[in-house]
């Protein structure tokens, strides 16, 4: 038994419809695992970022304790030298009257 031609373009154009249909709804979820994706990657960058930031602010005190350091030491070393250079001179101007008029 024929169908009518009628009936079966009806058809025809029916399948190509849900053949369409598939296919788009095939393009959306592709697209939607890909969103998906994107977002799971921007939540991993989102950490990233914190954690990252969070180490910068850790580097940052740190450095800013190692430069007080450095000041300190320098500060302390320079003394050091004085007195040193203190005592040589003094040393010296002993070491002058020692051998001084006897």
């Amino acid at each position: 038994m024929d169908l009518p031609d009628r009936l079966q373009r009806a058809l025809q154009r029916l399948n190509g419809a849900l053949d369409a249909l598939e296919a788009a709804a095939e393009r959306r979820a592709e697209a939607e695992a890909g969103r998906a994706d994107a977002e799971a990657e921007f939540s991993v960058m989102q950490d990233d970022r914190s954690r990252l930031a969070v180490e910068l602010d850790a580097a940052l005190a740190r450095a800013r304790g190692l430069d007080r350091a450095v000041d300190e030491v320098s500060g302390r070393l320079d003394r050091a030298g004085a007195t040193l250079r203190d005592i040589v001179e003094a040393l010296a101007s002993g070491d002058a009257a020692a051998s001084g008029p006897a």
